[in-house]
């Protein structure tokens, strides 16, 4: 077992704390302690460990975002490289030697057209600077009645209130609609729940209708549109090929820009270092994160083009200055630990090992569609969600009282893998170093879970 180095709780000892003092993240805090929570102690390559020495494997990357393992060396090192510098200076009016490096790698990697990186923590700040950079660009370029947002249904882009603003997923967010700015919301071509039919290009001929009618009456009045790639916290939407593409043209000839969501997808998940490389897409704004570090430390990026950043850029008294930052952007220990995590990704040829296994995954998910109550598997990369369903001949949706996603992860970690489902849809999203063989035990692990709980 892997040994550790911390101080020694007992798992009781531990548990008691975590009620008395911690309130955990998208939790029902009564669900919660009335179980027995895992409490991580340590990790090592695909795997985690918890106080009491039980080792799972990590089927969601801890939360979408780990890339080659826990404890890497690599990444380790560079960080305690860094600390021998410097762990934090701010990007307020200076910079720094990591922060600097980081954004020239980064810009040598995005998509074309893609020039300037500004740094904050996390996916939902990314999206809140997207958001406000969007909003301000036409009003520096003196077109301020661009000021709305066209956004998608069951969108996810973080927690912030803009970022709520045009989220659309109800159980998140219609609580705080009270606090929100209203957006203008089509929708996500889910196929296998579409209105306009289940094969894929009526389907996306349907949807793009619907947004072109948006967009040839409001254009005049949208700033930008924002969109995920892949719909993750919608239940791991995948779109139709081409309509990312249909999207990007509809935004050039309306006059709208066109924000990627990549917080998600970017980094190599879906078998591209982003997922609008799949359609050659380059969107006026991306927005990254998670995977940016390796899934180490909270770092993330909006980039944008020259075009955008010269709207900013005069003399002090037109006021064009971009007012947002935060404490930490640019952080050196992040930065530092990103530049290695890029690094990996060369030295191992990353990405492309990513499209390989996926087709791997693919071929071992066929014997899932056997399972009675798997309705629908949907993949881009390793983004896996499998939606569960009563019927397969009627796709009726398992009721939410019945929590059947949340069933299916319990087994699953009794079985020694960690997942976190989205309502119906169990979700599985490994780390991109994982092995095959590590693969082939962890889909085991799925296909019995699953197998055990809907169709005991």
């Amino acid at each position: 077992m892997l040994e550790l180095n911390q101080p020694s709780y007992t798992y009781e000892e531990l548990a008691e704390k975590n009620k008395a003092y911690l309130w955990n993240p998208f939790t029902q805090m009564k669900d919660y302690l009335e179980e027995d929570p895992v409490i991580i102690a340590g990790g090592s390559g695909r795997q985690l460990i918890d106080v009491e020495g039980n080792e799972y494997w990590d089927g969601v990357s801890s939360v979408w975002l780990n890339v080659h393992g826990h404890r890497v060396p690599e990444l380790d090192q560079a960080i305690r490289d860094q600390l021998e510098n410097i762990a934090h200076s701010t990007l307020l009016g200076m910079a720094n030697v990591p922060a600097i490096l980081l954004a020239e790698q980064l810009i040598h990697i995005m998509p074309p057209g893609l020039s300037k990186v500004f740094y904050s923590d996390s996916g939902a700040t990314a999206v809140e600077i997207a958001i406000k950079m969007a909003f301000q660009y036409w009003k520096n370029k003196g077109l301020p009645e661009k000021r709305h947002f066209i956004t998608m249904k069951e969108a996810y882009h973080g927690d912030t209130i803009g970022a709520v603003s045009v989220g659309a997923i109800d159980q998140f967010h219609l609580i705080y609609s009270g606090l929100l700015f209203p957006s203008i919301k089509v929708s996500y071509p889910y196929v296998y729940r579409s209105p306009y039919g289940a094969d894929p290009q009526e389907a996306a001929a349907g949807h793009l209708a619907e947004l072109e009618q948006v967009l040839a009456t409001r254009s005049h009045e949208v700033a930008a549109l924002i969109v995920e790639p892949v719909q993750g916290a919608g239940g791991i939407i995948t779109m139709p090929d081409g309509y990312l593409k249909a999207i990007r043209d509809l935004c050039n000839r309306y006059n709208v820009l066109m924000i990627t969501d990549e917080v998600a997808t970017g980094f190599g998940r879906t078998g591209k270092m982003f997922a609008c490389e799949h359609e050659q897409v380059s969107p006026d704004i991306l927005t990254a994160g998670k995977g940016l570090t390796g899934g180490y430390l909270p770092v993330a990026i909006t980039v944008t083009t020259d075009e955008i950043y010269d709207a900013f850029y005069g003399d002090y008294a037109e006021q064009k200055t971009f007012f947002h930052g935060h404490s930490y952007t640019g952080n050196q220990l992040g930065c530092a630990v990103a530049l290695a995590n890029l690094e990996l990704f060369r030295k191992n040829n990353l990405v492309s090992q990513v499209a390989k296994k996926s087709s791997y995954i693919k071929e071992r998910l066929a014997r899932f569609h056997e399972l009675r109550h798997v309705g629908d598997i949907r993949q881009k990369g390793f983004m896996i969600g499998l939606e569960l369903v009563v019927s397969k001949e009627t796709k009726q949706p398992y009721d939410w009282t019945e929590r059947i996603g949340a069933r299916v992860c319990r087994r699953t970690r009794e079985l020694g893998m960690l997942l976190r489902p989205l309502g119906n849809v169990v979700v599985f999203m490994p780390p991109l170093a994982s092995t095959y063989e590590e693969l082939d035990e962890m889909l085991a692990i799925l296909y019995q879970g699953i197998a055990e709980v809907t169709e005991a």
